[in-house]
């Protein structure tokens, strides 16, 4: 079996053959807490007894997180195999983190926050945060993970203008100001505002985290305080970049993933160098986790994961060449697996619910640089009357089989702020409603085949753009193609590819584009609304406020409508609110501006995701909700406790 080096501490030769004995002898650790007796990974005990890796006693925190799978509801499982899935691009072997999920505080399955990286965290008054780490803890390579990592991050990066132009992130900023952050000693770091700033631990456990952290004994090798100028210069001109910040950056990757050297705190490291069609990820021997039987986590020795086209998931899922997918399935994939079950799969395909506001919504681009499809696009008649001219009905019919729940983008059921009247306005099926508020916005005029003519003498052809990857899209905008021209509307559908449709609604070319609703359908008082508010680029409908807010006015534009405004002051409503009772206020009023002024038009939601599971593997749940953000997809039903049953591959 390929046992990477465990090393992973980078020279500047970059050679993995670096002495992993040498490392070793370096460490400076101690005893684990008195706790159950852990065992010994066969995975990695050649390394243990050839002397070149501590054991596990040693390689564990000295207060480890341990994991009471009965409490759960779970098995205990037993070490071994791997584990096969697929992506359909390189770039998403970053998916790996995702699935793995450590975090420094993470959601359980009940979207409470919970210590997790973190031995605990103190929570005064959303101003002050202490972060307490657990004693010995170590990343992948062996070095310590310790307040330094954090200091190193927060001086030498976030606020070095070289490496991070922009500054700190911008959930760090409470009413323009940072915090102030200290770092008492190795196991603490505090974080301190004068305001409150309630997201802040909940955006420490999302999908895509900041990652306030980074290996600092790993990466000072590539920076100019810590480096010297000859040597660095020497690695610059080897990886054939511009500068030591472009070395540093291109390395410092945590979330990418794809930099299979750079130490990590997740279940799995990258042993695979370069692109390649099939990525290999190990067991991390320093990993933090282990069950109550004393036996380190993950269970699963390796994943493998391979890089296929979109159209092929579904086939070699049936083939039975996955034993555990999700990605790149879809609705209109169900019959295909099932049949692929009864034909000797050796899988069971699990329906999960989704998580998404919305499985599919089209988003009038407000931000448009073309004046007068500006002007149209941000009349709330128009978009109210392309939402209801959908017949949302005959695509959950003809889609979904009548299984998923027509109706405007929202929130879901399982969220306090649902109301069912938000999920109905503007959604019902009304061409006449429709094409009365067309020509209340003056496009009154039509050509010879019925389309309406814009203010300039075009015709009103509307370009949806979509990201191509999900077949239902395209077959649901063949639908309301037919639904918008009977009101004078031409739908024009651009596939293309996913960076270059977002590149193009960032920079104000598209019309309008197609994508899920917002990722975390599921808010409970303590989430942040920040995603309704214009704060982001990626909410397609209004990329360059989005710009403007997360450069602090450097670049995009500033909002210049009153009711984008109005989310805005809700947003700061929400960020000082002194209890859940204004928290939750802030939300249904935010809620009740999208719903009113349709800035997203939701199609449908809750349509059941597919998830294929091998039959030998265990602690899967049969029933959950399958969602990026809160959720991380897999990662929120931890994957470091799904196991083989026979522990083989």
């Amino acid at each position: 079996m390929f046992k990477p080096s465990l090393t992973q501490a980078r020279k500047f030769a970059r050679s993995l053959a670096c002495s992993v004995a040498a490392a070793a002898l370096t460490l400076t650790t101690g005893a684990a807490a008195a706790g159950p007796s852990f065992v010994e990974s066969s995975f990695w005990q050649t390394e243990v007894d050839a002397g070149h890796l501590p054991p596990v006693s040693e390689r564990l925190p000295h207060i480890p997180l341990i994991v009471d799978l009965a409490a759960k509801g779970r098995s205990f499982g037993h070490q071994g195999g791997t584990l096969n899935t697929m992506v359909t691009r390189s770039k998403d072997i970053r998916q790996m983190v995702v699935y793995g999920y450590a975090r420094l505080v993470g959601y359980s399955e009940d979207y409470q926050l919970q210590p997790d990286i973190l031995h605990s965290f103190e929570n005064v008054g959303n101003r002050r945060f202490t972060l307490r780490l657990r004693p010995g803890h170590r990343w992948s390579s062996g070095d310590p993970f310790t307040s330094a990592d954090f200091e190193y991050w927060w001086k030498d990066i976030a606020n070095n203008p070289l490496l991070s132009p922009a500054g700190p992130p911008d959930f760090l900023y409470v009413d323009g100001s940072l915090p102030r952050v200290s770092f008492p000693d190795e196991t603490t770091v505090i974080y301190e505002w004068d305001q409150p700033n309630p997201q802040f631990l909940q955006n420490l456990a999302q999908a895509r985290p900041p990652f306030i952290y980074r290996p600092s004994a790993y990466l000072k090798q590539f920076h100019a305080d810590y480096t010297d100028a000859n040597s660095l210069a020497a690695e610059v001109d080897y990886a054939r970049v511009k500068s030591w910040a472009a070395l540093h950056n291109k390395y410092d990757n945590m979330y990418k993933y794809d930099n299979h050297e750079l130490p990590t705190l997740q279940p799995w490291i990258n042993a695979t160098a370069g692109k390649r069609i099939r990525h290999q990820f190990v067991r991390n021997p320093y990993y933090h986790r282990v069950d109550s039987k004393g036996v380190q986590l993950p269970y699963i020795d390796t994943v493998e994961m391979e890089i296929v086209a979109g159209g092929l998931v579904a086939a070699k899922s049936n083939a039975g060449q996955a034993d555990l997918q999700a990605r790149g399935l879809g609705f209109r994939d169900i019959p295909i697996l099932r049949k692929g079950e009864k034909d000797g799969g050796n899988y069971q395909t699990y329906l999960w619910g989704t998580g998404a506001a919305s499985q599919i919504a089209i988003y009038p681009n407000l931000n448009i640089k073309d004046p007068v499809w500006r002007r149209v696009l941000r009349d709330v008649r128009v978009r109210r009357a392309l939402s209801l001219s959908i017949n949302r009905a005959a695509i959950n019919r003809a889609l979904y089989f009548k299984l998923a729940k027509p109706g405007a983008m929202t929130v879901l059921e399982q969220s306090p702020f649902f109301d069912p009247v938000l999920r109905e306005s503007w959604a019902s099926f009304d061409p006449e409603l429709a094409n009365q508020l067309l020509d209340e916005a003056g496009l009154t005029e039509k050509d010879g085949y019925g389309i309406r003519i814009l203010p300039d003498g075009r015709r009103m052809e509307l370009v949806v753009e979509t990201a191509g990857e999900r077949q239902e899209v395209e077959n649901a905008l063949q639908i309301i193609t037919d639904d918008w021209n009977d009101v004078g509307v031409k739908l024009v559908m651009r596939p293309l590819d996913r960076d270059i449709l977002r590149n193009r609604v960032f920079s104000g070319t598209t019309m309008a584009s197609v994508w899920y609703g917002w990722d975390n359908g599921l808010p409970q008082n303590h989430t942040s609304p920040a995603y309704l508010a214009p704060t982001d680029q990626v909410f397609l409908a209004w990329p360059k406020w989005g710009q403007y807010y997360q450069t602090n006015g450097t670049s995009g534009e500033a909002p210049d409508m009153a009711p984008p405004q109005r989310l805005l002051s809700l947003l700061h409503d929400w960020e000082t609110a002194e209890d859940d009772t204004d928290r939750a206020t802030a939300w249904r009023q935010m809620l009740k501006i999208h719903a009113e002024q349709v800035y997203g038009i939701g199609i449908i939601s809750a349509a059941p995701q597919p998830v294929v599971v091998s039959n030998r593997l265990r602690n899967v749940p049969k029933r959950a909700i399958w969602a990026w953000e809160p959720g991380a997809h897999f990662g929120i039903y931890r994957p470091d406790e799904f196991f083989f049953q026979d522990g083989e591959s």
